[in-house]
């Protein structure tokens, strides 16, 4: 059953519909008023990243820095180590994509509070295609020591995500999405940087997923009830710090775990589930993601049901977990 604790919407069928990107502009907007330190740098996509929000807002404290990712990390390691708290806003593909060096060397090794939003990231970017559809910059940014890592369920919390890691004094990346998607959480929802929800409750397998497949898995779980399943969902929007407790106390009570991402298998969430219970507690685990392929061109809707990253393809992994821990 749901857990009344996670205060999500009365009716998940029916949510209402808005971009992870738009949550994130009206974060920086909240973050601005907060902190007169916080500025937003841009690669010449204000309006696709939503970053115009801040800029009507907080016209002085906004730089538009042209379509040069590069100079975007390395102004912004500047401006930080002289006590300003940047944002830089971008595609994903683009930042951390093409700027990751700079990222590494002028950002995380000199542990400064720039934080990086990775906008237009994943499969569900659609028509811009391959070369446009991050879907390695969970890894790429998880890797890197000193970096926080996290990727919003929903529009409301890429908000609370924004507003949070404004204030947490360390490199940070937040990972938002082009499309309308639904949003199911609500102003009351809990939210803590490095603290997994757990929003539905269930004994036969662990559902962990981050991003917009949040919903997809709270779906799969309903509809394998009316199976007989009963299934946890977590939703584990930051990535790095993981909350290894909430994880391996899932493991431990369900018996095994489906990880749930819009990204390469290898290197995002479902690896570093892996990583912990590999160590902690090991349980047959299966992987919702990117086979170790690119994307292709197509409406997101499409894409999403082509590559398997849906409440069918969740509910098949779900019985194939629970088969394999039943065969230990």
């Amino acid at each position: 059953m749901i857990n009344p604790e996670a205060k999500l919407i009365a009716d998940l069928t029916k949510p209402a519909w808005a971009a992870t990107r738009e949550g994130y502009g009206k974060g920086l907007v909240v973050a601005g008023e907060k902190d007169e330190r916080v500025v937003v740098l841009c690669a010449d996509l204000t309006e696709s990243t939503f970053s115009h929000l801040f800029k009507d807002k907080f016209p002085e404290r906004f730089v538009q820095v042209g379509v040069a990712e590069q100079n975007l990390a390395l102004v912004a390691s500047g401006m930080a180590n002289y006590g300003k708290i940047p944002f830089i806003s971008s595609y994903a593909t683009f930042s951390p994509g093409r700027n990751n060096e700079q990222i590494r060397t002028n950002i995380s090794l000199n542990n400064v509070p720039v934080k990086i939003a990775g906008a237009h990231a994943g499969i569900s970017v659609g028509p811009d295609g391959a070369t446009h559809q991050a879907l390695e910059d969970i890894a790429l940014m998880r890797v890197q020591p000193n970096m926080t890592v996290v990727v919003p369920c929903d529009a409301i919390e890429a908000e609370k995500a924004t507003i949070a890691i404004a204030g947490n004094g360390k490199p940070s990346y937040i990972r938002l999405g082009r499309e309308k998607t639904p949003v199911f959480t609500t102003a009351d929802t809990p939210f803590t940087v490095g603290k997994a929800e757990t929003l539905r409750d269930g004994t036969d397998c662990a559902i962990i997923a981050c991003g917009i497949l949040v919903h997809e898995a709270l779906l799969a779980a309903e509809e394998l009830a009316g199976e007989g399943i009963q299934c946890m969902v977590i939703n584990s929007h930051t990535i790095k710090p993981l909350d290894e407790q909430t994880i391996v106390a899932a493991a431990q009570k369900t018996g095994t775990v489906v990880s749930v991402e819009e990204h390469q298998v290898a290197g995002g969430l479902g690896s570093a589930v892996a990583e912990v219970l590999s160590r902690n507690n090991p349980a047959p685990q299966e992987f919702i993601g990117m086979q170790d392929r690119y994307g292709e061109s197509g409406k997101a809707e499409e894409l999403m049901h082509a590559f398997g990253l849906n409440r069918e393809a969740i509910k098949l992994a779900v019985k194939k977990a629970i088969s394999r821990k039943n065969n230990i």
